[in-house]
């Protein structure tokens, strides 16, 4: 089977392209950056090297395909990202369109099911609809919860200010969280068992309160009973655009965190909750937390 992976050598992408390629299958994987095509050639795959945004440059490489994993990248040097984000959705439509490819893993959210209300998981509730509207495709939505890698922001709060906090946890609703090492490995195995018709899959590794996540983390970094402490949206505007966040990208996570608080984001979470969470855990990540603190 003839395999396209999008999200270059990423957290998610290397392992599922390592996983593919040592079940004998024929691997392409685009990437941005020509320092990545020799180490994508070592992996046994091949390099498609180019952008995400260039759709004559997708459609060559999707042309003659059976499978695609597709990701939208996140740059916090994007200026206006949800335009980057719902442009590079329509470059893979168009992709696809004229391709051979039949299977389609997509890497989506918890949350995309809102289709609008969710900030950044938004443009992936509009990407889900237009691969849902095209004929003849298996479609599976991967819709891991909230990153881990998205609480090293509370570092410096801890730090500074001996709190954390953010637009949401003043409810008795858990956080959902998830590491890039539990999704590989959801996406790898449907990527290898072939699937017929529609699926979504939720992928989570652990859900704890946000009281819980900021005691964890600040006991990672010496300071005990660190609490947890719910901003306005106002506060965490302030907070993020005087962190260097650009404006698009601090108001689209303002919005992602009024959903949380508001029940929305996970609803469908908690009525489809995986029978098994993944194997990383809020502990594993206070270390690696610690670690990168400690190297900053």
């Amino acid at each position: 089977m003839k395999y396209i992976i999008t999200g270059s050598l990423g957290n998610i992408s290397l392992p599922v392209t390592k996983n593919l390629v040592n079940a004998e299958h024929d691997v392409t994987v685009i990437s941005s950056s020509t320092d990545k095509k020799s180490e994508i050639e070592a992996l046994g795959a091949h390099a498609a090297i180019g952008s995400v945004e260039d759709v004559t440059f997708l459609k060559s490489v999707f042309k003659n395909a059976d499978v695609a994993y597709l990701m939208v990248p996140s740059s916090f040097a994007i200026e206006d990202y949800i335009k980057f984000q719902h442009q590079v959705a329509d470059n893979y439509i168009e992709a696809l369109k004229g391709s051979s490819i039949k299977h389609v893993v997509l890497l989506s959210s918890i949350g995309a099911h809102l289709r609008k209300g969710a900030g950044p998981i938004d443009a992936l509730g509009y990407l889900e609809e237009k691969l849902l509207a095209l004929p003849g495709l298996n479609l599976s939505f991967l819709r891991p919860s909230y990153f881990f890698t998205n609480l090293y922001s509370q570092a410096g709060l801890i730090e500074n200010a001996g709190i954390a906090g953010g637009n949401f946890g003043d409810t008795d609703e858990k956080l959902v969280l998830v590491h890039t090492s539990d999704i590989s490995k959801v996406a790898s195995e449907q990527l290898l068992n072939l699937f017929t018709g529609n699926r979504i899959t939720y992928i989570s590794s652990d859900e704890r309160h946000p009281s819980e996540i900021a005691a964890i983390l600040g006991k990672a970094l010496g300071k005990e009973n660190i609490p947890w402490v719910p901003f306005t949206d106002a506060q965490s505007l302030e907070g993020m655009l005087g962190a260097g966040l650009n404006q698009g990208f601090a108001d689209a996570y303002v919005a992602m965190g009024q959903s949380i608080r508001s029940g929305k984001l996970q609803e469908e979470y908690w009525k489809n909750r995986p029978e098994t969470l993944g194997s990383y855990k809020l502990e594993n990540f206070a270390k690696e937390f610690a670690g990168a603190n400690q190297n900053a």
